[in-house]
């Protein structure tokens, strides 16, 4: 029998007591320039929550998966947006597994002050999509560096971050037994190769998250900042998905919470016909439909962090978490926008901003298909679809 392990409630406090000072106005702000929320991230840093898996001898809190999780939830729960930080904390993971001692006492600790920010993830290709194991992205070795060249797409932050986790193929595919071989991962410094065989241009977006496409051209990356052995990247990437899944399935329970603790309050107080409208069925019904998926999802994204955290094999619970999460999150989001009718429209209410937001679940970081794919294939015993 798995316990579902604590619940973190002072880290829960203390994360709402953060996002208090960070109310809708300064998201909707953002919006309009399509800025970064560097105010905002750069206080997550201080108080040591983007930190929370960096183990303490690296300056970081050291905690579980779990806890790293409702910082998330908490985050999207109180009306702010998780996204632009979220992804250093599962890109960390392959550095924290796979990365040698010197390229964690390099980076660690100015990762955790926030002197470096690590938030982008160069994996998608234009013309791959999920199809990892196809990228075109080459890394080939020369002397003591690698020499890239290629593209990604949708690398969201790319532009406000210090160091990019970057995947490439450096044995070809002609060459290698199985597609999974020969993939590498490296760290990039951003920073320091902008213009000098780098170049990143931001995509106009639903969202504001910073996506961008990233252009590499002879783009040279020292032998040092391999991560783990060339050829095995895929192993590693792969190694980090199940917190990938458990984190973002968490974050977007945030999301649904809000967006239906929103809609309940409203239906409370809208009075229309003499009688305020959550008494009406047709609107109190679709709330508490909203409420026990999301509970569902909470509980099914719980059980995952717990397998992780225990260190058992949790790739079924992981991607179904994910997935019945995106799924309630977004059915909030919708019930949200259906409750509070013409008023949803507004900016101001913030739902509509919420419903652009949650929609992303269901596509990124892998889509509902993939989970089901994996689902037939890996649980069911079924034949592989593609």
């Amino acid at each position: 029998m798995m316990a579902l392990g604590p619940d973190f409630p002072e880290l829960r406090e203390a994360v709402r007591r953060l996002c208090a000072g960070y109310p809708g106005t300064y998201w909707r702000a953002l919006e309009k320039t399509d800025s970064y929320p560097t105010e905002f991230i750069t206080a997550l840093t201080k108080a040591g929550f983007l930190s929370a898996l960096i183990p303490e001898q690296y300056g970081g809190s050291g905690l579980p998966l779990r806890a790293a999780a409702v910082i998330l939830e908490e985050i999207n729960a109180s009306g702010c947006v998780a996204s632009q930080g979220h992804a250093q904390m599962y890109i960390m993971g392959t550095l924290l597994r796979h990365g040698s001692e010197e390229q964690k006492q390099r980076y660690l600790p100015k990762i955790a002050s926030g002197e470096l920010r690590l938030q982008a993830f160069g994996v998608t290709e234009p013309t791959t999509g999920s199809d990892t194991t196809s990228l075109k992205t080459r890394a080939t070795r020369v002397g003591d560096y690698y020499e890239v060249t290629g593209q990604k797409v949708w690398t969201s932050r790319a532009l406000h971050s210090d160091l990019m986790l970057l995947i490439a193929r450096t044995t070809p595919l002609a060459e290698v037994k199985k597609k999974t071989e020969g993939l590498s991962v490296f760290l990039v410094d951003i920073k320091a190769n902008l213009g000098h065989g780098l170049e990143i241009r931001p995509i106009e977006a639903m969202i504001n998250h910073g996506a961008t496409e990233v252009f590499f051209d002879k783009l040279r990356v020292p032998a040092e900042n391999l991560i783990g052995e060339e050829g095995k990247g895929f192993k590693y990437i792969l190694d980090g998905m199940n917190a990938e899944r458990i984190l973002v399935g968490t974050e977007a329970v945030g999301d649904g919470r809000w967006c239906l603790d929103r809609a309940v309050r409203y239906a409370k107080e809208r009075s229309v016909f003499g009688r305020t409208i959550g008494q009406n069925q047709g609107v109190q019904f679709p709330l508490a439909r909203c409420h026990v998926d999301l509970k569902m999802a909470d509980m099914m994204c719980r059980r995952a962090a717990a397998l992780f955290d225990a260190g058992v094999d949790c790739g079924e619970d992981a991607n179904i978490a994910k997935l019945v999460a995106s799924e309630a999150a977004f059915k909030a989001a919708d019930v949200a926008m259906q409750t509070l009718g013409g008023f949803s429209y507004a900016t101001e209410y913030e739902v509509e901003r919420k419903w652009r937001e949650t929609r992303i679940y269901q596509i990124a970081p892998i889509s509902t298909n993939m989970i089901l794919s994996y689902i037939g294939q890996h649980v069911l015993g079924l034949e592989r679809s593609f």
